[in-house]
Parts: structure tokens; sequence; C-alpha cells
């Protein structure tokens, strides 16, 4: 008897999804050592000065993010805390991180065929990073993102937390600067996100700062992650 038409496909189906997954490769040159985290693949993992970490998403991925935790320590359980970027004290994260911390988001293969990347501050400052697409990036609107400035270092007495810099949003919880209740639809820059945002003008500093943040690559696209670039 023939095989369902859906099993003769189940082939095709699969190799399809392998072509439009991404690898990222991520990089930690800070001079200190990170605990890179990734969800909703990949988990967690130590990354001594000029480590590398090498993780594969897979096609159709949402709500993707990449970032340094600082200032941890584990047990050989993989139990423990971290100063930024923790996801509720284990080494291999489910969660998203505590601020403040730095990060790379990311939904792939998503409208027209395109993956979505940003650097986002909205929770926060801890390391600086390039998100950029492997290669030459042929087909990417803009390159990518990066956030190179030592933010933490120049971070408003009111917002500084220790190991980074907070968002205003985190400290002071204010409709205006989390554009939600009153402000959710009509919010707009502050002093506090104009600070983020001379700093790390690709990255987003605000929830509405869409239009000089978002970058675009054709899906299948690889990416890096560079730590302290």
């Amino acid at each position: 008897m023939a095989a369902p038409a859906i099993l003769r496909l189940l082939p095709l189906l699969l190799l399809a999804a392998a072509a439009n997954a991404a690898t990222f490769t991520i990089t930690n040159k800070c001079q200190i050592t990170v605990w890179a985290a990734a969800v909703p693949s990949g988990g967690g993992q130590q990354l001594d000065p000029g480590q590398q970490w090498v993780i594969d998403v897979p096609a159709g991925t949402t709500g993707g993010r990449v970032w340094a935790r600082t200032g941890c320590s584990f047990d050989g359980s993989g139990n423990g805390r971290c100063q930024t970027g923790d996801c509720g004290g284990v080494l291999r994260c489910a969660a998203y991180g505590q601020p403040p911390n730095t990060l790379a988001e990311f939904a792939l293969n998503q409208f027209s065929n395109l993956d979505f990347f940003d650097i986002s501050l909205i929770d926060g400052f801890n390391v600086p990073m390039d998100f950029l697409p492997a290669g030459d990036g042929a087909g990417c609107a803009k390159g990518g993102p990066r956030c190179e400035a030592d933010v933490a270092g120049q971070c408003p007495s009111e917002l500084r937390a220790p190991g980074g810099c907070n968002n205003a949003c985190t400290v002071f919880k204010q409709d205006q600067y989390c554009c939600t209740g009153s402000a959710a639809n009509n919010c707009g820059p502050t002093n506090y996100s104009q600070f983020f945002k001379g700093l790390c003008p690709d990255a987003y500093s605000y929830p509405k700062d869409d239009q000089t943040s978002t970058f675009t690559c054709p899906a299948g696209t690889n990416y890096q992650v560079v730590f302290c670039p």
C-alpha cells in the first residue's frame, strides 16, 4: 500500500525547516567571565574571555533572546545566582533574565520570509553587545545593531544597579516609561530613553522605538552575538 501523502512529504518538510534554521555563534570578548543565556533554544553556558558557544535555533522561533549574565556562581548541579541577567537561579535558562541586561532579541522566518532582530535596552544594560548577520549579510536591510558604549559607566545615579544600568520603567514603573496604561498608545521618548539612545542609536530605548531599532535579514541567515565587541 502506498504511503500516505503526508509521510511522503515529511522529508521535504523537514529539509525546508532545516534550511531556514539559524546558527547563532555567541562570543565573549569581555575581559571577565560571563554566563551566556539563550531562550527558547540553548539554555545557558559559562564563557570565559575569548570563548564561543554555538547554538542552532529552529525556523519559526519567536520571542528569542540571547544575553550575558554577570557575577554568577553555580554549583555542580547548575544551581546558583547571578548579579545581572539571572534567570531563576539556574545555569540553563528556560525563562527570561532579570534586569538589568542587554538583550539580543529575534523572531525567525516571519512575515515575507524575513528574520526580525534587534538589541534592546528596555531591560537595561549590563555589557556592550553586537548582534550581526554572519558572513557578508547578503540581503539584510541594514546590517545589524551594535551597542558598544559603556552605558553603565555613564548611567544616571537614579538608574544605577549593581553590575549595570536599569531602564526607567524598571525603576519607576510609570506608564510614561513603560508605555502601559494611560500611555499604552501614545508614549514617546523621555529624557531617560534619550540617554540610552544617544549612546546606542541602534538599540531599542523604549517599547515604541521601532523605526530605528528593528533589523531584518532573509530567513536562513546565521548570526553572531558578541559580548564586549
